[in-house]
């Protein structure tokens, strides 16, 4: 089965290489994607959108045969989504990784600080201490040197979905920073973030309690569950 690995943001397919060992041994391909812009700090990000990441997605699956899943980490969970809601019936699975299927006309982070027209990694105290949780001097240190700024309309660009055919697709939420219990309450609730799972035929729910990046704090064990959720 091919497991198209898509990070979140400032992240390249890089990110994913602690996850994608046991993802291999478990007999699966993993595919670890570098979204349009994200390959270097050297990279074009002039007027990258967020259809451009989903039409790169969107692209490279029509290039593969056989079963595809989708794991989108962070703000990846949005463009998944979006790939899901234009070609449902290629996608047996789709994982949400410390994310969701973001709602229509919605965008994914209007928050993150604007430098230069891009979204670079922020200070780390702009993000609360746990979504830094696992994550040592080393890991952080080597998560900044790496890090490429985030186009800005990425961000920015609401959300379109036009294919009710997309809540046929199941799904798993992997839940770090919050739990299963949070996550139910807020779909309950109606919280604007969680609008669509509710409306998803089949929803399956994981903890996995770490900070907001597992593929560093957590790799085994999110490959695990990866795993264990499309089985």
């Amino acid at each position: 089965m091919h497991i198209v690995l898509v990070p979140g943001f400032w992240l390249g397919g890089w990110s994913w290489a602690p996850v994608t060992a046991a993802v291999e041994a478990a007999g699966h391909t993993p595919h670890p994607l570098s979204l349009p812009g994200m390959d270097s700090v050297d990279s074009d990000r002039a007027g990258i959108t967020l259809d451009d990441h989903i039409r790169f997605v969107e692209e490279y699956i029509t290039a593969l045969d056989g079963d595809i899943v989708l794991v989108g980490h962070s703000g990846g969970g949005s463009v998944i989504h979006a790939v899901v809601d234009r070609h449902p019936a290629r996608i047996r699975h789709a994982v949400y990784v410390d994310s969701g299927p973001t709602p229509d006309g919605m965008e994914i982070n209007a928050n993150i600080p604007e430098v230069n027209g891009e979204l670079p990694l922020p200070a780390w105290d702009f993000f609360d201490d746990l979504e830094l949780t696992g994550l040592d001097d080393a890991d952080l240190a080597n998560f900044r040197a790496r890090a490429v700024p985030t186009p800005t309309r990425v961000a920015r660009d609401p959300q379109v979905l036009t294919n009710e055919a997309r809540y046929e697709v199941p799904v798993t939420v992997i839940t770090c920073t919050y739990s299963a219990e949070e996550l139910r309450r807020g779909m309950g609730a109606g919280v604007p973030y969680f609008a669509e799972l509710p409306r998803i035929h089949e929803v399956g729910i994981v903890e996995l309690p770490t900070g907001h990046w597992p593929q560093f704090s957590r790799p085994r064990d999110l490959a695990n569950v990866i795993v264990a959720a499309i089985r």
